[in-house]
């Protein structure tokens, strides 16, 4: 089926695509989609409702996997619905307001992960480089205040993308080069000068993911020299602890990461590989991280083989 004209849009309405080269396939790619979606919520629910269960698990490690758990229910269920609706029904178009939301969702969930993923690291390091005062630096309080400015943070420094977007003014194709709403693909259809949008995105990527990733970087420098004046049992029992956390962060960043850089230097004239690579930093990483602490976090995995062994008897 071919996308709608310009000219039969509404004033304010966009057009969704699927996956170019593969619009055929849509019908069954949506069954795929579902599988993902319910993965990933019932996973992550799974982790949320064994650690709030678990008390050896509340700890600062495992309290933040809740959090993450949490931000990656929420943006597969602000993205994933969505694209369902598009390959089973066709519906391509969505109203400007509702694309303006969703691209607020999507990028400042984005912005909250990448922060729990930043305390993450800070908690490794205290747990590696000072273990005697683990308890005393990360204390309960400081957990739930440590979540709250992730949400503010994320919150704060993305809700100026949807105003930008709101002041441009769109007079040539509205047909977006996603399944949802991207600030980078919206911003590129206005009809009007965009540097303050290409500038304030620039800011966000540097201060918030750039920022973040260095940071992660740093605390994994001084986790590793600190775990070298360890002995070998010792430090791979400390390592190994690092593990589902390394897997986390490479999972968010590098998809996000390359996503930004196509966007931006990329020549995406007749590519399909920016929506292969957003498509991957939406959906994998909320699927495969219950997966991750699952198989390494002894009591999650006891805890899921009972639940299991509970509702077969």
């Amino acid at each position: 089926m071919s996308a709608p004209t310009n000219n039969s849009l509404g004033a304010s309405t966009f057009i969704l695509i699927g996956i170019p080269g593969l619009e055929a396939a849509h019908f069954w790619l949506a069954f795929l989609l579902c599988f993902l979606y319910l993965f990933t919520v019932l996973g992550n629910g799974a982790i949320i409702y064994i650690v709030r269960a678990e008390q050896s698990l509340h700890e600062p490690m495992y309290l933040f996997l809740c959090m993450l758990a949490a931000i990656d229910i929420l943006i597969s269920s602000s993205t994933l619905p969505r694209m369902m609706d598009l390959f089973w029904f066709n519906s391509t178009a969505i109203e400007f307001d509702a694309c303006l939301v969703q691209m607020f969702c999507i990028h400042s969930l984005s912005g909250m992960e990448s922060t729990i993923l930043l305390a993450m690291a800070f908690d490794r390091y205290v747990a590696i480089c000072c273990p005697l005062r683990h308890a005393a630096i990360l204390p309960s309080p400081s957990i739930a205040k440590i979540g709250l400015a992730a949400v503010m943070r994320g919150a704060a420094v993305m809700a100026p993308l949807p105003i930008f977007i709101k002041r441009l003014p769109f007079c040539r194709s509205r047909i977006l080069s996603h399944s949802y709403c991207l600030h980078q693909d919206v911003m590129k259809l206005a009809c009007a000068d965009i540097k303050v949008n290409v500038i304030y995105g620039l800011i966000v990527i540097l201060s918030v993911i750039g920022l973040d990733s260095l940071l992660i970087s740093l605390s994994y420098i001084f986790i590793l020299r600190a775990a070298l004046s360890l002995s070998q049992e010792a430090r791979l029992k400390a390592l190994g602890t690092c593990f589902s956390h390394v897997c986390a962060v490479f999972l968010f960043y590098v998809p996000f990461i390359g996503l930004s850089m196509v966007h931006r230097f990329g020549n995406l004239h007749g590519s399909s590989i920016h929506v292969v690579m957003a498509n991957v930093h939406l959906m994998v990483p909320p699927m495969l991280n219950p997966i991750v602490y699952g198989v390494k976090t002894k009591q999650i995995r006891q805890r899921i083989v009972r639940l299991f062994q509970r509702t077969t008897h």
